[in-house]
């Protein structure tokens, strides 16, 4: 998924539109703030729209790449160097404002999708997502300082909720449009034709943001130093997925050696980011914090390999097996949209209980269609059910996170958040992809190019990612029972 998530609105309204009052003068379509919502809302809808265009030409792009046995490196690598980005941007933007920090993660969000679209080989390709993430990461941590420090708290619900509601449309138009470039234009200009596209929304965003929320938080106090450990931590966690990584995809022997190089540093890195008690679900916000890994990294892992799934072993283009997808935009805003009411408030564990069993049951149900007989809309049927839960899971960690965190606190927590989501991405998409690669998985592509058509020779290897997400989004269900402390 994307570098900014649709359900990660604070207070998420309608999508459709803002309230009158929020047109007129002082709203954030009104005189101080147009340009400024226009922009940024215009960077996120961007920014989706090339999440949801990844997914479909990926596929197309590993097998041409010859790079099937690293498909799953392909989006890791994403998540990797985002964790590091996320860290580094706070400290920038306490320290100088969001504005450079959002102008370099789009500048390096831009090159990594220039670097992928240009690859002559797959390792290019995933070098080029590695830039790509660190300037998402980059960019997901400036945009919510924009929102704190250039908009009003009565308005920042409602420039949130933009946010969620710029995703709808890329969910349902993206995977349709990045099919149809590349059956008729190639893959490659799904990655290329994304930058240009960036620098007009940018225009309008970053004058605006140098003249609401530049400069340190208080331009007369003493300017914060970067916290050196936290940066070393980041760096732990990064380099410690990234051998995790390399160890899962490897499979011999010797890959024990970077595999505990990389346990070795990643582990204490997390726990020094994230809240104690994390690991172990301590109620209240450790287990918020868990939850939002276990839920994004189950069906974040899983979805990397629908579209491949449904190209390689059941034979359909890109642009359909793209589409199978297209439908879970609207219901996962639809999702955040349900758990934001204040009439569910009384019953929101028992929302996410049940949001965390949809995302279960659509996990499972997606690899019924290697069976032959089974048809392939029950997954678009089954992933829209999926992503209604995820809206609901993911808006309401959201919700209760800002609901635990004191105001000075604030900032660290949504971090924490954000780590544990792109953390469990990394670690779940390692361990797909091993499970995918050691049971034929990386042949999977050489059939199909030589038969130009479905090749059901390895279904047990997707079975052996799906099954396993599906377990990990059951535990997250009972994650989801111990977040009663957060609601009190």
């Amino acid at each position: 998924m994307p570098p900014l998530e649709p359900s990660d609105a604070v207070a998420p309204r309608p999508a459709a539109a803002l309230a009158p009052d929020d047109r007129q003068s002082g709203g954030v379509l009104g005189r101080e703030h147009r340009a400024l919502s226009i922009g940024i809302v215009a960077v996120v809808f961007l920014i989706a729209f090339e999440a949801t265009a990844v997914g479909t030409a990926m596929p197309v792009a590993a097998r041409e790449l010859h790079g099937i046995p690293l498909y799953a490196f392909a989006f890791s690598a994403y998540f990797t160097t985002s964790l590091f980005g996320m860290v580094v941007s706070g400290q920038w933007a306490d320290r100088s404002g969001p504005l450079g920090a959002l102008a370099g993660g789009m500048s390096a969000f831009a090159a990594g999708l220039v670097l992928s679209g240009t690859a002559g080989a797959m390792w290019v390709f995933v070098l080029g997502r590695a830039v790509q993430g660190l300037g998402g990461g980059l960019v997901i941590v400036a945009l919510y300082v924009v929102v704190s420090r250039a908009y009003p708290q009565r308005l920042q619900p409602a420039i949130m909720a933009a946010f969620a509601a710029s995703w709808v449309i890329p969910s349902v138009v993206g995977p349709l449009a990045a099919g149809t470039v590349t059956e008729q234009l190639g893959w490659r200009w799904v990655f290329l034709g994304i930058p240009a596209l960036v620098a007009l929304p940018l225009g309008l965003a970053l004058p605006a943001i140098r003249r609401t929320a530049s400069g340190p938080a208080d331009p007369a106090g003493p300017v914060p130093p970067f916290d050196r450990r936290r940066i070393r931590l980041a760096l732990g966690i990064s380099l410690g997925a990234a051998l995790l990584q390399y160890a899962g995809q490897d499979l011999r022997r010797l890959s024990l050696l970077p595999a505990a190089a990389g346990a070795a540093l990643l582990v204490p890195s997390a726990l020094g980011l994230l809240p104690r008690g994390t690991y172990r679900a301590a109620r209240g916000l450790p287990s918020v914090v868990l939850l939002r890994g276990i839920a994004a990294g189950s069906f974040i892992a899983a979805e990397s390999f629908v579209p491949l799934m449904l190209v390689t072993q059941r034979g359909l283009s890109p642009t359909l097996a793209g589409l199978s997808l297209a439908a879970g935009g609207a219901t996962w805003a639809l999702g955040s949209y349900v758990q934001s009411r204040p009439r569910v408030e009384p019953y929101r564990q028992g929302l996410v209980v049940f949001g965390m069993l949809l995302v279960a049951a659509a996990i499972v149900t997606a690899p019924s269609v290697l069976i032959e007989a089974m048809p392939v809309w029950i997954v678009a049927v089954a992933w829209a059910f999926g992503c209604f839960g995820m809206g609901l899971v993911i808006g309401s960690t959201s919700v209760l996170l800002l609901k635990l965190s004191a105001p000075e606190e604030a900032g660290a927590n949504s971090a924490a958040l954000q780590i544990s989501d792109a953390l469990s991405n990394v670690l779940l998409l390692a361990a797909g992809g091993a499970a995918f690669a050691a049971l034929g998985g990386g042949a999977v592509g050489a059939a199909h190019a030589v038969t130009g058509g479905a090749s059901a020779a390895h279904p047990v290897a997707f079975a052996a990612v799906f099954l396993p997400m599906a377990g990990v989004a059951l535990v997250g269900a009972w994650v989801a029972t111990r977040l009663r402390a957060a609601i009190t």
